[in-house]
């Protein structure tokens, strides 16, 4: 019945290692395209993560245990997804024969965000939302300046509002670095 749809894999063809339904190459281990450079990508971040590892302690002691640091990452008393990522994180450490071990203080201050300061808080819309010449609500609508201002669609032009942007500055500027200067000794006389 497979063979009446066409489902089975000819010959000379083999389906992906990863059972994904698409076909691989011996070029890449079997694998399609799509799973390929997800193993890949793995690999890499795999050897990053390593690399890191290995930068943040060069010297890896076999027995780490300073007086004052008691918990090890296998008895660590904090859960949730921070801490499995933490685990994954710290798994190739002791692959290489050391323990990476928590201090309780250091521990307790990641759990327990402080609060930043009793100052006032900031609202997330902090754009002016009216038009600075007729104090029309705008919204977000408004035509933002090059002045750095905010203006109702009647007010929008430079000479609306008397502006204090120069324009003729920087459209100067503007074209004087677009097309620079040719000078002569550059050109062959004819």
């Amino acid at each position: 019945m497979a063979e009446e749809h066409g489902c089975q894999a000819q010959e000379g063809h083999i389906l992906c290692a990863n059972n994904c339904g698409f076909f691989g190459s011996s070029a890449t281990l079997n694998m399609c395209s799509k799973c390929y450079r997800d193993f890949r990508l793995k690999e890499e971040q795999d050897a990053l993560a390593k690399a890191a590892i290995d930068s943040t302690n060069p010297h890896p002691q076999p027995n780490p245990s300073v007086p004052g640091l008691g918990l090890s990452m296998g008895s660590s008393p904090i859960s949730g997804p921070s801490s499995q990522s933490a685990r994954l994180k710290l798994s190739g450490a002791t692959e290489m024969g050391w323990t990476p071990t928590i201090d309780d203080n250091k521990v307790s201050s990641i759990a327990e965000p402080k609060n930043v300061g009793s100052g006032p808080m900031l609202t997330p819309s902090a754009q002016p939302n009216r038009c600075l010449t007729c104090r029309k609500k705008v919204g977000l609508t408004g035509f933002k300046c090059r002045c750095g201002l905010v203006f109702c669609g009647s007010h929008r032009y430079p000479e609306k509002h008397g502006c204090t942007f120069d324009y003729k500055t920087v459209g100067k500027d503007a074209i004087a670095k677009a097309n620079p200067v040719i000078k002569a000794e550059k050109l062959d006389k004819i």
